[in-house]
């Protein structure tokens, strides 16, 4: 792998250090980030208004009366963070195999509701029309959520572990926020592109008010909470031997940098 020369007098950064994923604390990070996008995708489902009462932005292209969001927008940020944290920890491999299984997951459980909807309803049962509101597959927006799943969880770690690999344990605010602004502005942008037409959308103001609002808002909110993936980061890094082992030696391969 090529290094950027070092300069004089400057002390090099050492190489990416990622832990193994073996350890007992990665399958419960990829079980968290799957149940996270799986309730997010049900959740999601409701509409909401936020501030509607006070919330009044009109910008050329873009405005806003009231945050339209829906059900997920509390959760669904979640899951880049525990993206961030297993690409920082683990590396791009290891949220690859995240990112599959998370993919694998929905699908698999939009089968299941597909499948459940169309078994015929007891007698007793009165909940039938509910069931397929909330539950209901619309290929479209099932279309839409999976690419833009797919398309901004790869982008976002790739981001972020190729940041790493320049830096080190260098800058982490950094990579986590560039990482999440490629990540979600992508996101944003291919579920929206799919799913606009379902969503009613037919104007290019409409789209880009759908879409720049989506992306600053997801955005802001990871930004937020922030602080919290400082926490949880520094926490694993520590408590993962591998980790620590795998740090000591590229610190150590660091010194041989011409």
């Amino acid at each position: 792998m090529s290094t950027r020369q070092t300069r004089p007098g400057e002390t090099p950064a050492p190489r990416a250090a990622f832990a193994a994923i073996g350890s007992r604390y990665f399958p419960l990070l990829v079980g968290l980030f799957v149940g996270v996008m799986l309730i997010s995708n049900v959740t999601g489902t409701k509409g909401v208004v936020l501030f509607d009462d006070w919330l009044d932005v009109d910008l050329g292209p873009i405005h806003m009366q009231g945050l339209v969001t829906d059900g997920a927008f509390f959760l669904f940020p979640l899951a880049y963070v525990l993206g961030d944290v297993i690409s920082e920890v683990y590396g791009f491999r290891a949220m690859r195999r995240t990112i599959l299984a998370g993919f694998a997951v929905l699908i698999l459980a939009s089968l299941c509701f597909w499948l459940t909807i169309q078994l015929p309803a007891a007698d007793f049962y009165e909940g039938q029309e509910a069931f397929e509101t909330v539950a209901g597959v619309v290929p479209q927006f099932l279309l839409a959520g999976l690419a833009g799943y797919v398309v901004g969880e790869f982008l976002n770690s790739f981001v972020l572990v190729k940041m790493k690999e320049r830096a080190g344990e260098r800058h982490l605010w950094a990579r986590l926020l560039g990482s999440t602004v490629v990540g979600e502005f992508a996101d944003t942008l291919v579920f929206c592109s799919i799913a606009a037409s379902a969503l009613g959308i037919s104007t290019w103001r409409d789209f880009v008010n759908y879409t720049v609002v989506g992306f600053v808002w997801k955005t802001m909110v990871e930004i937020v909470i922030m602080p919290v993936t400082y926490f949880v980061v520094g926490w694993l890094k520590r408590a993962e031997p591998t980790y620590q082992e795998a740090l000591d030696a590229a610190t150590a391969r660091t010194t041989d940098v011409p």
